[in-house]
């Protein structure tokens, strides 16, 4: 059965893929007309504002990405998490063009609306604690290698994630994201 999205889906689509290529300002609601094709006061009528359909554009890519996070089988050792982990970075690259839409709006942090900010922020800070839970378990385990206390490895560790999708743009490999993993990771 086919289903058919709705204007409004399409456009937060298309909008979140802009914001993953171009940032805040390297798009407009012309160029989401002209992607969609409907008018500019059509894009109006579901998101008023383009703060309003960043901030959707940011609950809903979070709930996506935290979704999967939740996702991963809490049985798993830590380093087989981490793994998963790692590859929901890759699924983000996609053809090596974009990046996270989080790290790309942090970026772009001073351009933004307090909401917009506090939505990007809670994106960080969700991932920031996922990992620490995973690195306190790793540690305990034996299968990855935590310096210090694990919320600020957790925190360096998303850090360098994050750095990693920039790095992986740059240089059009994926290689950037497993060499994160790898520092980690204890070998067996």
């Amino acid at each position: 059965m086919e289903t058919t999205t709705s204007v409004r889906d399409q456009i937060l689509d298309h909008a979140v893929t802009q914001i993953m290529l171009r940032g805040y300002n390297g798009f407009s609601y012309r160029d989401l007309s002209t992607l969609v094709g409907v008018k500019t006061s059509s894009i109006h009528y579901y998101f008023p504002s383009k703060d309003d359909l960043i901030l959707e554009a940011v609950n809903v890519y979070s709930s996506d990405v935290l979704g999967a996070l939740n996702a991963i089988d809490e049985s798993l050792p830590a380093d087989a998490k981490l793994a998963r982990y790692t590859k929901l970075f890759g699924r983000t690259l996609g053809d090596g063009h974009q990046i996270c839409l989080c790290g790309m709006l942090a970026a772009d942090i001073e351009s933004l609306p307090d909401n917009i900010r506090q939505a990007v922020q809670a994106f960080f800070k969700a991932n920031e604690k996922w990992l620490t839970r995973v690195l306190a378990q790793g540690a305990k385990e034996g299968t990855l290698a935590v310096n210090g206390k694990p919320e600020n490895a957790a925190r360096a560790l998303f850090a360098s994630y994050q750095g990693s999708v920039l790095a992986s743009r740059l240089f059009h490999t994926k290689a950037r994201l497993e060499d994160v993993e790898a520092s980690v990771k204890i070998a067996r």
